[in-house]
């Protein structure tokens, strides 16, 4: 038999997935991460003593971490509470208001009081559109490993070869929708779903718009926050068995006759493993970070291909005047002029901006005195570049503020805010410039050139937001069952060969081998 020591890089939502999944496979699985505390990106910050989201906020394909959950034996909701959101999210231009809602005929009821019986009917035919391109895609790309063009389209069939030759991937997502709606506002509103894996709707494929029907399909609200999502899987690793090495970096990955052997962590202890799944960014095994030995392994990503980065402030708040829901989007008046700066590297001079109110419940409803929220303004990644002055943090902050003081909102938001830079994001994800994503998904290329499950060293695999099939939670989640099920394919069939050997030391693949594609 085979080495089952298995050693997982980095506690983030697809590392932790992967470490559950192996560890409840019989895997003798140490999650090692170099911050004291589990989540990664989904992570919370403390202010006045109140813990607050500071990463992702919206919860949508619940049943991708139920289903890890129900292999390992247990339950999600014993760990955590959801409730479904019936309002998706408020968004506003200055005073003008629309809501988005679970149920698609009260969305497509307020987009015709909105903006007319024209541009509801448009959206029910961007819904039907959005649906479609989602049922292509999930199965033979989303929950497959990742595949060339050809792959994709051999995985998709005969039956599937309308959708292959109309997956929208030549067409940006803004041109697409200017099929669907006249009316600027709405092309800003369902336009923004590209910034959901941190690209511009004017470069990212309409292929896209499929993250559209995903939250469509249900946004679920977790009690107390996104953070206590992370705790539930951290919960799961201890509860599978998963050795955790919380606050320890990984210096090295080593490698031994071509093939991974263990790691060295900062304080040059050694841990042996013949199997290895890094969670963290693969840009990060690229640029070298973990050493000269694997930074072939996967590609470095130019300053250009970055994803997003972003401006957060976390607070206990006082908000008065604009009615908050959950989730709130205040948009700038020129969404081409924001994304143009922001692919010259430069911050908005008018920046859209997302306001989750932590404490609100489904229908709004003010919590009373102070309350938690997360704000976001849209940045490049140049963490790794020259910091930001004072003066352009300052002018961004008003900026902020000035956005959502259109709509009505006013912000008050302590002494004890605290604000998250591209520059922190770098710190917190090595060789990132503070990319959030991974590279960007521009052109129809992109999805393609992610970093799957398996590297070209064996026993070297990947997981994570950056890698296939993309960010967000559930794909994050996706990609750690992705590398777990590469790396247990890949064992079986070592164990097959090992059983295998003849006298004299020669071994013999037999005809029935597990497959290792």
């Amino acid at each position: 038999m085979t080495d089952a020591r298995v050693i997982v890089i980095g506690a983030g939502v697809g590392g932790m997935v992967a470490a559950a999944l192996l560890a409840a496979r019989g895997h003798d699985v140490t999650l090692v991460e170099a911050q004291p505390r589990p989540g990664g990106k989904l992570r919370a910050i403390s202010v006045d003593g109140h813990a607050i989201d500071a990463g992702p906020t919206v919860f949508t394909m619940r049943e991708v971490i139920e289903d890890v959950f129900a292999e390992c034996g247990l339950r999600l909701g014993d760990f955590v509470t959801m409730q479904p959101a019936t309002t998706l999210a408020r968004h506003a231009w200055g005073e003008a208001r629309l809501d988005l809602f679970a149920d698609p005929a009260a969305s497509e009821a307020a987009i015709g009081d909105f903006a007319g019986a024209a541009e509801a009917s448009g959206y029910r035919a961007f819904r039907a559109e959005a649906k479609r391109l989602f049922e292509a895609c999930d199965a033979p790309f989303l929950r497959a490993p990742k595949p060339d063009p050809l792959t994709l389209g051999w995985r998709m069939g005969l039956r599937g070869l309308p959708d292959y030759l109309n997956l929208r991937a030549y067409t940006s997502m803004w041109r697409a929708l200017g099929g669907y709606f006249r009316d600027p506002r709405l092309q800003q509103l369902f336009g923004r779903y590209a910034t959901y894996c941190g690209s511009s709707p004017f470069a990212a494929p309409a292929t896209l718009m499929l993250i559209a029907h995903v939250e469509a399909s249900g946004v679920w609200l977790v009690v107390g926050g996104m953070h206590r999502l992370a705790a539930a899987l951290a919960t799961l690793c201890g509860r599978m068995g998963v050795t955790t090495r919380y606050g320890e970096r990984v210096r090295e990955i080593r490698v031994e006759r071509g093939r991974a052997a263990g790691v060295t962590l900062e304080s040059g202890e050694v841990l042996a493993a013949s199997r290895i799944v890094c969670a963290a960014d693969p840009v990060a095994i690229g640029s070298g970070t973990f050493g000269p030995a694997v930074a072939r392994a996967s590609s470095r990503v130019a300053p250009r291909r970055r994803s997003l980065s972003a401006m957060v402030w976390s607070a206990n708040a006082r908000c008065g005047g604009f009615p908050l829901a959950r989730h709130n989007v205040f948009f700038s008046d020129d969404y081409r002029a924001e994304f143009d700066a922001l692919a010259r590297g430069q911050l908005a001079e008018a920046p859209s901006v997302y306001l989750c109110a932590q404490d609100r419940g489904d229908a709004g409803g003010a919590p009373g005195g102070r309350e938690r929220i997360q704000i976001i303004v849209n940045a490049p990644a140049t963490g790794d570049g020259a910091p930001l002055s004072s003066q352009e943090i300052d002018r961004c902050r008003r900026q902020m503020l000035d956005g959502v003081s259109r709509a009505g909102l006013s912000l008050d938001l302590g002494s004890e805010a605290v604000l998250t830079t591209p520059r922190d994001f770098a710190r917190l994800c090595p060789s990132t410039g503070g990319a959030l994503y991974g590279p960007a998904s521009h052109g129809w290329a992109a999805s393609f050139r992610r970093q799957g499950s398996r590297t070209s060293i064996p026993g070297l695999y990947c997981a994570g937001g950056s890698t296939h099939p993309g960010a967000g939670v559930p794909m994050a989640a996706l990609s750690g069952r992705l590398a777990a099920d590469c790396l247990l394919r890949d064992h079986a069939s070592m164990s097959l060969w090992h059983r295998a050997a003849m006298p004299g030391g020669m071994s013999t693949r037999p005809a029935t081998a597990a497959a290792t594609g």
